[in-house]
């Protein structure tokens, strides 16, 4: 497959704008902070390695990757390790010596960060809409792009120059499990990234990635998830009390919404003092991200695109389980409404014979 036939696409969008400002701005944008959410997936390590290359190499503009809270899920931990993507712990005295600092797949506004809120970023490369203004020198914000990564990666085919392979096949897992294999690309151009990335990549270590080995503990989460799973006519529920990672709040979301018998999958788990969130469904035009935040007692805790929703808030590492699960059913039962399903149906148990 040859990517010299095909012009890069959406050339003159938010990529053009991305390679413009790099440009007029090289001189005092160096050093670079780049800064994904605290839990960094897959879109957001592989929009952050992908601008890292594409303003270093092409800019001269050094840059440090950085995450708030942890790497946690399996495909993620190998998808760092074997693209050895140098990623760091965020230090809240980086931000006295970083400048300028780059936001990619959030935003100032968003609780998912350990940006200052009340800071204006330098960049913000994102897909999710939001309720405010973005506070940045330049928001890149295009919630139908499909992945964060999708605007980086279309920067660097613009370059006309070969990607290298470890960038190359971040870039192209980022599309794929953003998308769900580009199932959820609702334009074209993003199938066209996606195939125009498809031939610098590895191969080998894209399998790897994709299908790593898993421990113990992701199966009895799993296991859990299925197990507790309560159907409220189309919402399948599932409260998985303490988890691991937050990461696994959101793989059993997903995992659960294959069942022939739900529309809409919704998960929580705890972690760290934290209630964590994830709502999907098999509805394409629906707005999750929309129905979580109206569901939430402070709607900047949530946030979303598309199908898919996520969220967090404190409920206190010393709570009582009465805290715990007040908390879980009120955000539920709001969600319900919403969804103009009754609590007052009997749930099933589809799972439990």
């Amino acid at each position: 497959m040859s990517t010299e036939a095909a012009a890069p696409p959406l050339a003159n969008g938010p990529a053009q704008q991305l390679r413009a400002f790099l440009a007029e701005q090289r001189q005092r944008l160096s050093p670079l902070l780049i800064l994904t959410h605290d839990y960094p997936d897959p879109d957001a390590l592989a929009a952050a390695f992908g601008l890292q290359h594409l303003a270093h190499s092409s800019f001269g503009i050094e840059c440090r990757i950085a995450y708030g809270a942890e790497i946690g899920r399996t495909e993620n931990k190998a998808m760092v390790r074997l693209l050895r993507i140098p990623v760091h712990k965020f230090k809240s005295t980086w931000l006295k010596r970083y400048a300028n600092v780059a936001l990619v797949d959030t935003q100032p506004a968003f609780e998912n960060n350990s940006f200052p809120a009340h800071r204006k970023a330098t960049l913000v490369i994102d897909q999710h809409p939001s309720a405010v203004p973005v506070n940045a020198e330049l928001a890149l914000v295009d919630p139908l792009c499909g992945a964060t990564c999708v605007i980086v990666a279309q920067a660097l085919l613009a370059q006309g120059d070969p990607i290298p392979a470890r960038v190359a096949t971040a870039l192209a897992y980022g599309i794929l499990s953003d998308t769900l294999d580009l199932y959820r690309a609702q334009r074209s151009d993003v199938v066209q990234t996606y195939l125009q990335v498809l031939p610098y990549c590895d191969m080998r270590l894209l399998a790897r990635i994709q299908n790593p080995v898993r421990p113990r503990q992701f199966f009895a989460t799993l296991g859990r998830g299925i197990h507790q799973a309560t159907l409220h006519r189309r919402l399948l529920v599932s409260h998985l009390g303490p988890v691991e990672t937050p990461d696994l709040v959101s793989q059993v979301a997903e995992f659960l919404l294959a069942y022939r018998g739900a529309t809409w999958c919704f998960v929580t788990g705890r972690h760290k003092g934290r209630l964590h969130v994830s709502l999907r469904t098999n509805r394409l035009e629906a707005e999750a991200g929309q129905l979580l935040r109206e569901a939430f007692d402070n709607p900047k805790q949530a946030g979303g695109h598309g199908p898919i929703a996520g969220g967090s808030c404190r409920v206190g590492r010393d709570a009582p389980e009465e805290a715990w699960q007040a908390k879980e059913q009120a955000i539920q039962l709001r969600l319900m409404k919403r969804l103009r399903i009754s609590a007052q149906v009997e749930p099933k148990k589809p799972f439990v014979r």
